[in-house]
């Protein structure tokens, strides 16, 4: 069966989609994972808001980001969508579930498409939950820390242009994490060894590239990493100063999901379960 056919199949999809979504609203724990995903964003945006104080801006402009500042729990949360979206691969192969959902769908990748749309789903739900309760905790906190408008800080709003882009940039983030861990998962089929492979790639990324010397290969370090790159959609000040454009970095994150999509598919289809 060629590349091509696996997709065509008008009444294969939905039938997945449905299969999909039960097996992921009775997996053990996924109602309170997605829970804490939304919490833990919410609590370490909160909290971050509440230690920090801001100055008077100098004549240059304000440097310090009242917008990445209130959504910083993102990082916190994306932690637990990995989570949701390895075992949502991982835990049929730990089962042997996968060898009855394979014969129940032979097209493997109509099965792995159904799994992204399902796992996205509700990512964006809970992401955009936690985005706008982190949002409208950074504007009821922050002012009471020195951002207001007296010290050359707007008031946070989804009116404004550049809140509105990190807003939903920072829930499609989290949906783009989610798919780059299920293809991730889908190569490796080992829940710990994905959780580990993408949990690293998003935090010690960073790290690696902090530590080379050269300042030439540390700015291409940045512009490929996957979680400094999609996380710069949070800026609003200072944009010179990124490696990359928020919309581009946001688009080197999609690449990266990809990529994973795409080498997780190809393992599905020509390798036995």
């Amino acid at each position: 069966m060629s590349l091509a056919n696996a997709w065509q199949s008008p009444a294969g999809l939905p039938d997945a989609l449905h299969a999909e979504w039960t097996k992921l609203r009775t997996l053990p724990g996924t109602g309170w994972l997605l829970l804490t995903a939304a919490a833990l964003t919410i609590a370490v945006s909160a909290a971050l808001d509440a230690a920090t104080t801001a100055a008077a801006c100098p004549p240059g402009g304000c440097q310090s980001d009242p917008v990445k500042l209130s959504l910083t729990g993102v990082q916190a949360g994306q932690a637990i969508v990995v989570i949701i979206a390895v075992l949502a691969v991982s835990g049929e192969y730990s089962t042997g579930m996968i060898r009855v959902t394979l014969t129940a769908m032979p097209r493997r990748l109509t099965v792995l498409a159904a799994k992204a749309a399902v796992v996205a789903g509700p990512v964006l739900a809970v992401g955009a939950v936690a985005v706008l309760a982190s949002v409208l905790a950074g504007r009821l906190i922050l002012p009471g820390h020195g951002f207001t408008q007296a010290h050359g800080y707007a008031s946070l709003s989804l009116g404004s242009g550049p809140m509105l882009r990190a807003a939903c940039g920072s829930v499609l983030y989290l949906a783009l994490i989610a798919l780059l861990s299920l293809g991730i998962a889908t190569a490796v089929r080992e829940s710990a060894v994905a959780i580990g492979l993408v949990l690293g790639l998003l935090y010690l990324f960073p790290i690696v590239t902090d530590v080379v010397g050269n300042q030439h290969w540390q700015r291409h370090l940045e512009q490929v990493a996957p979680m400094t790159t999609g996380l710069s959609i949070q800026a609003t000040v200072s944009l010179s100063d990124l490696p990359l454009t928020p919309w581009q970095g946001l688009g080197v994150l999609a690449a990266w999901a990809a990529g994973a999509l795409i080498v997780g598919a190809l393992v599905l289809r020509f390798r036995d379960a």
